[in-house]
């Protein structure tokens, strides 16, 4: 199984200095490869605490010359705020620099602080991606991008032209039911973010993997799942921390995405999370925190394994991403958690086979 690692950049309530955590998180980032993981990934989020990593690409470029062989992937890039045509040359340029390392990830975003902040349209966000992506897609096998019913971009290359073929190394993150027919309509994969009961979450695998075959005539690639991990030979040490922590996790995203809020699932397009804030309301802040740390991969390692075994069963992943620094948890026990991970956990998952991640399904002769 491949796995990698996600630093986040928070800094709830501003416990320290900007400065400090990024020290702290690219140092945890340049233990990943030195202990076996994978792959190195990086999420887009603007504006607040919540995640202070703007610009995943840039981030990742930084690492891809600190590392040799680690893939290099964004979980996400919100695409709806973004030129899809800068977007295809920054993700071609990191590409050529890392020796053909990148993995594409792509989501539309729900943070209306985000939106607003860039003067867009929520209501916009599902159109938006969905021509977008469809652009920024084409264009990376093309070499071109050009069209767009809103964009009506001008034909002009993507330059330097893409290395290898995307397919099978682009993924999107969904979570409403909704979104599983466009991702499978897109031909991507599929970034699994556990925040529903497993059995909705393999419910809604079985539509897009149904819609997917009938678009694209072959089997989707299988899924990857992100998470929030604490691993402890400690039983009783290592739940009181993931509740803690993973708990104090899901607060700063209600707080960012603004999840209690009446108006949280109103705007066109993003329906279903109205579902997410009248759980909140019937439940409690501190009961949806609980719930959300329950589904997350912690403990002992044999409790770490089994539970990610059991979101194999679920999934058929074949690989996941883990976040081990979160929501201000002091960095030295975000280490030993993630040293844990590397020492009895990892060297297991890598003797499961699963189908390889992260490969181009084409070549693209281009580069030829």
């Amino acid at each position: 199984m491949h796995v990698g690692m996600s630093p986040i950049f928070q800094n709830p309530n501003n416990q320290l200095s900007d400065t400090e955590v990024y020290r702290e998180e690219v140092r945890l980032a340049d233990l990943a490869e030195p202990l076996g993981f994978d792959s190195i990934w990086a999420i887009e989020h603007h504006f607040t605490d919540y995640t202070m990593c703007p610009d995943p690409v840039q981030f990742l470029t930084y690492m891809a010359g600190r590392t040799q062989k680690a893939l290099l992937g964004t979980s996400v890039i919100v695409i709806p705020w973004h030129d899809p045509m800068r977007v295809a040359e920054q993700i071609s340029m990191l590409d050529h620099l890392s020796g053909g390392r990148m993995i594409l990830g792509l989501g539309r975003g729900l943070g209306k602080i985000e939106y607003e902040g860039f003067r867009i349209p929520q209501g916009e966000g599902r159109e938006r991606f969905v021509e977008y992506a469809e652009m920024l897609l084409e264009g990376l096998e093309r070499g071109y991008m050009e069209g767009g019913a809103t964009l009506k971009q001008p034909r002009r290359d993507i330059r330097p032209l893409p290395m290898n073929s995307f397919r099978g190394r682009s993924y999107a993150a969904a979570v409403s039911p909704e979104s599983m027919p466009i991702m499978a309509k897109l031909g991507v994969g599929l970034l699994v973010i556990p925040q529903k009961p497993w059995e909705v979450v393999k419910q809604d695998l079985a539509i897009y993997r149904d819609v997917f075959e009938k678009t694209n005539q072959h089997a989707p690639p299988p899924p990857f799942c992100g998470g929030f991990y604490f691993v402890d030979k400690d039983p009783v040490k290592a739940e009181e921390m993931a509740m803690k922590w993973i708990g104090d996790y899901y607060h700063t995203a209600m707080k960012h995405y603004e999840m209690a809020s009446s108006q949280f699932g109103t705007e066109k397009g993003y329906e279903f999370y109205r579902n997410v804030s009248k759980y909140i309301g019937r439940h409690g802040q501190d009961s949806a925190a609980a719930d959300f740390a329950k589904l997350m991969p912690w403990g002992t390692p044999k409790q770490v394994l089994e539970k990610i075994e059991y979101m194999r069963e679920i999934l058929d992943m074949n690989a996941i991403s883990c976040n081990f620094s979160y929501a201000g948890m002091p960095y030295a026990a975000a280490e030993a958690s993630m040293r844990c991970f590397a020492e009895h956990v990892l060297p297991e998952l890598k003797k499961w086979k699963t189908a390889p991640f992260g490969q181009s399904t084409a070549l693209n002769l281009r580069a030829a």
